[in-house]
């Protein structure tokens, strides 16, 4: 099973899908579906692999998990000991609800106090409900920004991590539509 797992996963990686159980059966040199499908449901079994809510398959850790290994201080040095404290999978540590997340390339500097720079990607999520202090995906009349969601006695309003730029307030007649909160940011040295 443990070659099957690997050749599934890099047809993922490779391909940014998963195989179709005729693929499976031709990866693995199979001469049945069967065999394809027993191979499927065994690395579902194991967790490898999933089935999303249409019953399509979806990777439940297509990048392996790695080791947790302890922490380390960011203020004053200290002793520091290697201890295996876990492991962790990046995909369900960043992207818990992961039919409600996506990806998106951030461009521009409006939110660099808060951490996020040109060039990183952000995991943004669609929920129900939305706070004031949260970092958002929002549109305003269909131009689309990524900011602060503030509320003060005129309302709901958007507002940069960056002194340079002015807060955003709807207009009159103009819609604010908050379409994800901001989860995570990754950037790649």
């Amino acid at each position: 099973m443990k070659n099957g797992q690997a050749k599934v996963i890099a047809f993922y990686k490779q391909r940014r899908r998963m195989p179709s159980y005729r693929e499976v059966m031709k990866l693995m040199g199979y001469r049945s579906l069967s065999s394809a499908q027993w191979l499927i449901n065994s690395l579902i079994t194991a967790g490898v692999l999933a089935k999303d809510k249409a019953g399509k398959l979806i990777p439940n850790r297509p990048y392996g998990e790695m080791k947790l290994l302890g922490v380390v201080e960011a203020g004053f040095p200290s002793a520091a000991e290697e201890e295996l404290l876990d492991t962790i999978s990046f995909d369900e540590y960043l992207t818990p609800n992961k039919e409600s997340s996506y990806i998106l390339k951030v461009k521009g500097d409006s939110m660099k106090d808060a951490g996020i720079c040109e060039g990183d990607m952000v995991i943004v999520e669609r929920r129900q409900t939305y706070k004031p202090g949260q970092i958002v995906v929002a549109s305003l009349d269909g131009e689309f920004t990524m900011k602060y969601l503030r509320k003060n006695q005129r309302g709901h309003y958007l507002e940069p991590a960056n002194e340079k730029y002015k807060p955003i307030y709807p207009k009159d007649g103009e819609t604010l539509s908050i379409e994800a909160v901001v989860t995570a940011v990754v950037r790649k040295y």
